[in-house]
């Protein structure tokens, strides 16, 4: 049995935004981000942004400036690029912008993704952070990677972890 977090003592909706890095995917091609985001309003939050950006670290980059100046704003998901293949980029660009990371996301994603899929998990360069007062969260854009880290590690954190950035409280 998987240890359960404490419950959050205030249950909020957090105002998402999703990006899919990709050089071929379209919004109807789109599965991951699809999945990432009925994850997320299933479980009372809100996707309040989704963009599909071509695998530049320069477009990755823009896209994050633009969303770090949202007030509203509270995380960012993104998928796809973060493996080692040379249009793989997505970790570079994110890793580069992160003003804090979150080491045991990436640890313990690779540890559950090793156990699904074996020694393979090695080549995951997922990463999570903090970027301009939001939470980041860098996954692959394969949809069992998303709906491993979506249902497994974000969703059971995504409250206590806003909290904790808005009010200095967790």
């Amino acid at each position: 049995m998987t240890p359960q977090p404490h419950p959050d003592s205030t249950q909020i909706a957090v105002n998402c935004a999703v990006i899919t890095v990709s050089d071929t995917r379209s919004q109807e091609t789109d599965k991951s981000g699809q999945i990432i985001k009925q994850l997320l309003v299933d479980a009372g939050h809100q996707v309040i942004d989704y963009t599909i950006v071509k695998d530049e670290p320069e477009q990755i980059r823009a896209q994050m400036e633009v969303w770090g100046k949202r007030a509203d704003l509270d995380a960012v998901i993104l998928n796809g690029g973060t493996g080692i293949a040379p249009r793989d980029t997505t970790y570079d660009a994110i890793a580069s912008i992160l003003e804090k990371t979150l080491p045991g996301f990436g640890e313990l994603f690779r540890y559950l993704s090793y156990q699904e899929i074996g020694s393979r998990a090695i080549a995951s360069r997922a990463i999570a952070g903090i970027y301009q007062g939001k939470l980041v969260f860098s996954l692959p854009g394969s949809s069992n990677a998303v709906k491993l880290a979506v249902s497994q590690l974000i969703l059971p954190e995504l409250v206590h972890l806003v909290t904790q950035l808005k009010t200095g409280n967790g």
